[in-house]
């Protein structure tokens, strides 16, 4: 189940690394930087293989492989090894979902119009040595991700100043207050009219229960 495996510093032997074969099914990036390589004829198959750092070996050809056994690799770094001539990076058109190479320190910079050669060679990709035919560099991954959190930003801003929906809703809020105090104002003239009517009552019986009071009084002393 692993999908990221660095052995960077290891010690190559007969161009292997022991213990790296075929059963890395899952395996979508495989470091393996100075292990002093000499070849990649006995790297095993991995489908999945997506990201493959090769850098400061002493490889010098033998890249038909890579297409064989890493078919979906998009980056490639081969920096710092014996990689001289365009005939040896040509292996490289079968790799069709390259996106990314990097041959720095390698004595085929030295070629006159390198990048343009390399560029027009092998067309699937869009950076060499870490940038563009534009020259402009290639963004990181994480670099990605921030642009991709700041386009959400922007999406949000695009939808429309808040200020805009406040205010309505403050103009809705207003209306609504007002209703409400309307009718809080019938209820309460109504409510007080109620009152003034029990209050009325409420004298009436007093005044009644006092005359029978008298009049029972009357009647005992009597």
């Amino acid at each position: 189940q692993v999908t990221e495996l660095v052995l960077d510093n290891c010690r190559s032997s007969n161009g292997e690394i022991e213990g790296l074969n075929d059963s890395f099914k899952e395996l979508q990036f495989l470091s393996m930087a100075n292990v002093e390589l000499t070849s990649l004829a006995k790297l095993p198959t991995l489908s999945k293989l997506r990201k493959l750092e090769l850098s400061d070996n002493v490889i010098s050809g033998g890249l038909e492989v890579l297409a064989e056994r890493c078919p979906n690799l998009t980056y490639l770094n081969l920096s710092g090894n014996k990689i001289k001539d365009l005939g040896t990076v040509e292996a490289l058109q079968n790799l069709k979902n390259l996106k990314s190479l990097d041959l720095f320190n390698c004595e085929i910079t030295n070629l006159e119009d390198y990048r343009d050669s390399i560029f027009e060679l092998l067309q699937q990709i869009t950076y060499l040595d870490g940038f563009d035919q534009e020259d402009n560099e290639a963004p990181d991954s994480e670099d990605d991700d921030d642009e991709g959190d700041e386009d959400d930003d922007d999406d949000e801003n695009e939808a429309g100043p808040p200020g805009e929906y406040e205010e309505e809703d403050d103009e809705d809020d207003g209306a609504s207050d007002l209703g409400e105090g309307e009718e809080e104002e019938e209820v309460g003239l109504s409510y007080l009219m109620k009152e003034e009517i029990q209050d009325e009552e409420d004298d009436d019986d007093y005044v009644e229960g006092g005359d029978e009071e008298e009049e029972g009084k009357c009647s005992r002393m009597e």
